[in-house]
């Protein structure tokens, strides 16, 4: 068995029977889910299906209420904002959280491996909207996640800038092997990244398609715009 292959085997996270509630408002209900170290999973749905609330709870960012979430190690996440310290650093932003006198290395690294290797002194003042999602990037990556939960990062780039971005985190995502969720409503951002789209609706998963059957045809499309309760028709 190769490395990639035996990394593939090994859970990035398991779920099991999750319930998350907003006082007498339940958002999810019995949801299982098993993401591997290596996938690349994007979860679509309309608004308020409950697919941040997974993600933040995926994140240890939210309580749950009922069943069990088990991480493999600390996830990393990275938000439609940037949220980069305007006071630091590129390179301090990317080792936020970071110990250790190889830190400044660290980042140096990480930051080439997004294209942004000799501006580490730089600030986040002097950075295009996609720029700062690399180094977002870069910061959830310096830490070698097993999980890489990532929700909307791209919503707010423009179309050529996004189909840039989505390059660099599939070959992101291929050399470090976090397993992946991408919370999108982007259904051809979907198709482009995922090895396994799910369709999300009134909290539980209400259609799962792997990437054997994930073929880029207009009728694939059509058939998760449907799922999505959305028409394909422009007549």
């Amino acid at each position: 068995m190769n490395a990639h292959a035996e990394v593939a085997t090994a859970s990035a996270v398991t779920v099991r029977s999750l319930r998350r509630a907003y006082g007498a408002r339940v958002v999810i209900e019995g949801l299982d889910l098993r993401i591997a170290r290596g996938e690349f999973v994007a979860l679509l749905g309309q608004s308020g299906c409950g697919k941040t609330t997974l993600l933040r709870a995926l994140a240890g960012l939210d309580p749950i209420e009922g069943g069990d979430i088990e991480v493999a190690g600390r996830p990393a996440v990275v938000f439609q904002e940037h949220r980069l310290l305007p006071w630091e650093s590129l390179w301090r932003n990317v080792t936020l959280g970071l110990d250790g006198a190889d830190a400044r290395d660290r980042a140096e690294a990480a930051l080439a491996e997004v294209g942004l290797g000799g501006r580490l002194d730089d600030w986040p003042r002097n950075l295009s909207g996609g720029q700062a999602q690399r180094v977002a990037l870069a910061r959830a990556l310096v830490q070698e996640p097993a999980l890489l939960l990532l929700d909307e990062p791209f919503a707010a780039l423009d179309a050529l800038t996004r189909i840039r971005m989505h390059a660099l985190v599939r070959d992101l995502v291929d050399r470090h092997q976090p397993g992946v969720l991408l919370v999108t409503h982007d259904v051809d951002e979907a198709i482009t990244l995922a090895d396994r789209i799910l369709v999300m609706r009134d909290g539980h998963i209400a259609a799962e398609h792997r990437s054997t059957e994930k073929h880029v045809t207009p009728e694939f499309r059509a058939r998760l715009l449907a799922e999505l309760g959305v028409s394909s028709d422009r007549d």
